[in-house]
């Protein structure tokens, strides 16, 4: 019988290569990045259950200051200060007769700025049967068009909302010639968008120093504090905001109080068609 030969087949090992830097670096990159957002969705979360926690127990006996009560429709504005808010005590509150029928809600403010608290304020408060509306903080140094156009992206006012609102406070240094081809700008580019005129919110010494008869032909809303029963201004207004000290259920901190000059048939009139 002839000898069986076996013939022994060598393998060679392949050395495991070693895992790149650039690997390593974007794994530890990802990693870092997944323990950042978690621990802020984390502290998110936890920063928004006090506030509601905090807007839940916030319960006045009045709203904290003198309410000029021959004005039927009273409202209040609010942006990120106020916190959370419980937009059900809000609406729900009613003291001698007197509620908020309205809120104006801040959107957006310069050139890309929008109010972190915006959305869930617009929707929490129609939900809960306010009337709505929303309004730009304008700057000055900025263009008007890019300003518009950040607010127009921002909101969704729709049929039954209250106008847009254009809140200019201050000059920041601008010639009063420039802030107010801005500030036309900004205004046509809205009622371009929303086909109705906005409403231009400001201190009764600014527009009257400032503004003045170039933008007559807008509706009002003038800040005027501390007094009785009207702002002092020489022109017409169809809101007046008479206190920044008011206290209303649902809202922790402190709030702007306005009141409509009408009835609420002119109220119904106001609102986009």
């Amino acid at each position: 019988m002839a000898k069986r030969v076996t013939k022994k087949i060598q393998t060679t090992k392949q050395p495991i290569k070693p895992v790149s830097k650039k690997i390593r670096f974007w794994f530890w990159f990802i990693l870092f990045c997944s323990v950042i957002i978690f621990s802020w969705y984390v502290v998110r979360t936890l920063k928004l259950q006090k506030e509601e926690e905090q807007a839940e127990s916030a319960v006045y006996d009045a709203f904290g200051t003198d309410i000029p009560i021959r004005y039927p429709i009273h409202g209040i504005d609010v942006s990120s200060h106020q916190n959370s808010i419980s937009w059900r005590k809000v609406a729900a509150m009613n003291v001698k007769k007197v509620k908020m029928n309205f809120a104006f809600i801040k959107a957006t403010e310069g050139l890309g700025n929008t109010d972190e608290y915006y959305k869930r304020n617009y929707t929490n408060a129609k939900k809960a049967g306010m009337i709505c509306g929303a309004y730009h903080f304008f700057l000055a140094t900025k263009s008007g068009v890019i300003q518009a156009n950040n607010f127009i992206k921002s909101t969704a006012l729709t049929k039954g909302d209250l106008p847009p609102v254009v809140d200019i406070e201050q000059l920041y240094g601008v010639a009063p010639f420039t802030m107010r081809n801005r500030l036309k700008e900004f205004l046509t580019t809205v009622e371009s968008a929303y086909k109705t005129k906005p409403i231009i919110y400001s201190y009764v010494d600014f527009y009257e120093h400032f503004l003045g008869k170039e933008f007559d032909e807008y509706p009002l809303w003038v800040a005027h504090y501390e007094e009785k029963d009207k702002p002092r201004i020489g022109r017409d207004w169809i809101f007046w905001q008479h206190s920044e000290e008011g206290h209303v259920n649902g809202i922790s901190t402190s709030v702007d109080l306005s009141v409509f000059r009408g009835d609420s048939l002119a109220f119904q009139e106001l609102l986009i068609k």
